[in-house]
């Protein structure tokens, strides 16, 4: 493959619901781009995109896969990504690198849960959209339904380019209103006979002819005028205003195909080379500190690795863009976030597990190199005169979690490397060894996510894991006043020890002042704040740690020892077990010897004169609420805000959005275990939905009691 120019190169993201077509269009491209001799299927389980084995198991894709083609003077770079919700990480990888999405909808199902969804993720990001009608060969396709269903979701913006003469078997030809020709394949597909416009359909042809002259126009005033003196523009001139439209998504372009008989693949290379905005007009990635980077072939050299992937044989397989420069074999350059050198050995242009070597890639380009040292998927890699920092691409939250461990517990560290490797590979992955639940977490985007890594590394690490219900990282906190002293005496022989702490507990809550007087039991306590400490908490909340001696009852020196023994009770409330949060400590007197007073007296004393305080101050268990986000069809609502209310949800509201409603709710992270899974199941998988914490609130008294008494047992059987 020869080298390309920075505006000779057309980066595109494939992207759609799954069953919509993607990996059998991508063969079609590699076909058709003479990259491959022969096209594979999905159901054979010989396509260059879903080469993994897992892939192969399970029949759908769950990694994005990068392929080149070249058409017509230019290098068109696609990535073809899972249309799967439970992996949408690689399709937001792939958007965030490329230049537009070529949005694949299936006619025989229309808009879709994975259109909506996909679609979505391209509108966060600012990304222009293509929509590509496929499948219109199958009995079942319905192109004005689809047509229709995506211009109620996305309104006049969408524009026709091309639509068929006849759909299901009889599909064979197409009208282009922007070539203003007809295409007519063979049975065979391929190269396509380009005819002039049947009389029966000129009409209709030139309507929409006009339709997308005048949307092109639109986009730029220069053609808006031009427009308005001539009542037309020239081909070249309606590429330039698409190109402008699809910049500021003022436009979505509506093609058409039948992948799997390889009809209307070379049109749409050629839409794309011609169409698709060149990389000197989309907007600038700026690095970290917000500096706009032009991709500049000429400059210093920066590359943003956004996939990585260990494969057998080879090793490591480095994915990247080149942000600014150019790259070549043999250059040294800086990992920018770990500090270590690197030399990039060899270059590749890549056709899913295919490498093709290259001398040279500029700025703009995407490629893979091998056996890098030290480098993780996000890390930016610098050559000399270049100090860049890229992190642009954003993650989806994840939804669904689950403990994990080894079946044989002597292969836990094993296991943990294999979790830390396969989080290089896909960061939508969390692994997280939670010290407080004693477990390890590992959170996806669904199930299915998780299924899929539990086969991989059962399969091709030879491991044995389980998954099994995670623990629930709950607070413990109080709801009143109390007040407590305790006295650490030991006498042995030699030195003693002696300490004794006086001390009130509260509820705290930012902001608020602390009363003068406390009264308990007839008693009135006067506190006078000669020191306050607000300690910041790393399981949330503060604990609020005040000095009130007077009279030199506590020795200073000795306060630090006191705040260590509260602080080792606040890592185990005494309901659950569970971090304390949110209290208020007033030291306000006690007692020293002159002789055994020390420092771990001091902290045995803080600790249960707090732990006492603690227990009599109205304890209650707080639990961690998520703000879930439903999209979902209309139909379900009701079912769905049901299944919601069962599981201790408070509905926040709804409103519809692009033809799908969406329903707001806070829920208790307890009643979301199986979530995706019900969702599905109660919506035919035409439901999704995204959740984020949102804060810790009190359990009700029931699940109080009940975490109480299984907290008991569980140490009772310990």
């Amino acid at each position: 493959m020869k080298v390309y120019q920075t505006n000779e190169i057309r980066n595109i993201a494939l992207i759609g619901g799954s069953g919509s077509g993607k990996t059998t269009l991508a063969e079609a491209l590699l076909f058709e781009g003479g990259i491959i001799k022969r096209r594979g299927s999905v159901d054979s389980g010989n396509t260059v995109c879903d080469y993994f084995p897992v892939e192969k198991e399970y029949g759908y894709s769950v990694f994005s896969t990068i392929f080149s083609v070249e058409w017509e003077g230019k290098k068109l770079n696609f990535i073809d990504s899972p249309g799967s919700d439970d992996f949408s990480g690689g399709a937001v990888t792939s958007m965030s690198v490329t230049d537009a999405a070529l949005m694949v909808l299936n006619a025989q199902y229309g808009v879709e849960v994975g259109t909506i969804n996909m679609f979505r993720y391209a509108e966060a990001i600012r990304k222009p959209v293509i929509f590509l009608i496929n499948q219109l060969d199958k009995d079942n396709a319905d192109y004005e339904k689809t047509l229709s269903q995506l211009k109620e979701a996305y309104g006049s913006k969408v524009v026709q380019i091309q639509y068929p003469l006849q759909i299901g078997q009889g599909f064979h030809q197409m009208i282009d209103v922007l070539k203003m020709k007809m295409y007519q394949w063979k049975p065979e597909g391929g190269a396509p006979d380009i005819l002039d416009i049947p009389a029966s359909e000129k009409a209709k042809a030139d309507e929409l002819h006009n339709a997308l002259v005048e949307a092109a126009a639109e986009n730029d005033e220069a053609l808006m005028e031009k427009f308005f003196d001539q009542g037309s523009l020239s081909e070249e001139e309606m590429r330039e205003g698409i190109r402008k439209g699809l910049l500021t998504r003022g436009m979505y372009p509506v093609i058409c195909s039948s992948a799997a008989k390889d009809m209307g693949v070379r049109r749409l290379m050629e839409f794309l080379g011609n169409n698709v905005p060149r990389i000197s007009e989309m907007p600038l990635y700026k690095n970290t500190e917000g500096k706009e980077i032009t991709p500049d072939a000429a400059a210093p050299a920066s590359l943003f690795i956004f996939k990585t992937t260990v494969e057998p044989h080879i090793g490591r397989v480095s994915y990247f863009k080149v942000m600014s420069g150019t790259v070549k074999p043999g250059d040294d350059v800086l990992n920018e976030d770990r500090g270590s050198k690197e030399r990039i050995s060899q270059l590749f242009v890549v056709a899913g597990q295919t490498r093709t070597e290259v001398p040279e890639l500029k700025a703009g380009d995407i490629g893979a190199t091998v056996k890098l040292k030290d480098v993780n998927t996000g890390n930016t890699l610098n050559a000399k005169g270049a100090d860049n920092k890229f992190d642009f691409i954003k993650y989806p939250n994840s939804k669904y979690r689950r403990a994990i461990k080894a079946v044989n517990e002597a292969d836990s560290e094993k296991m943990m490397e294999i979790l830390s490797r396969m989080r290089a590979e896909d960061p939508t992955w969390v692994v997280e060894q939670s010290k407080e639940l004693k477990q390890v977490i590992v959170s996806g985007q669904g199930e299915f996510h998780l299924k899929t890594l539990k086969w991989r590394i059962e399969n091709n690490d030879k491991l044995a894991i389980e998954f099994f219900e995670p623990k629930i990282p709950y607070r413990e906190t109080i709801t009143k006043s109390a007040r407590a002293d305790y006295r650490h005496k030991k006498q042995s022989g030699g030195a003693g020890q002696f300490g004794e702490v006086h001390l009130i507990v509260e509820p705290y809550q930012e902001g608020q002042p602390m009363p003068e007087i406390y009264k308990f039991g007839g008693q009135e306590f006067k506190i006078q704040a000669r020191d306050t400490q607000e300690v910041p908490l790393e399981w949330g909340g503060k604990l609020v740690f005040v000095n009130s001696i007077v009279g030199g009852a506590i020795d200073a020196r000795f306060l630090p020892a006191i705040l260590k023994g509260i602080m080792q009770r606040m890592e185990q409330g005494p309901l659950t077990g569970s971090y304390a949060r949110d209290v208020r400590v007033i030291v306000y007197d006690g007692k020293m010897h002159p002789v055994d007073s020390n420092e771990i007296s001091f902290m045995l004393a803080g600790r249960n004169a707090f732990s006492e305080a603690f227990k009599n101050a109205g304890p209650k268990i707080l639990e961690p609420i998520y703000d879930v986000e439903v999209s979902l069809p209309s139909e379900y609502m009701g079912d769905v805000m049901g299944d919601l209310q069962g599981r201790r949800a408070m509905i926040m509201g709804m409103n519809s959005e692009k033809g799908y409603e969406k329903l707001m709710a806070k829920v208790p992270l307890k009643e979301m275990s199986n979530y995706s899974t019900s969702l599905s199941s109660i919506t035919g998988g035409s439901a999704s939905f995204n959740m984020k914490f949102a804060a810790y609130e009190l359990v009700p008294t029931d699940v109080q009691e009940k975490l109480i008494k299984e907290y008991e047992a569980q140490k009772a059987e310990d």
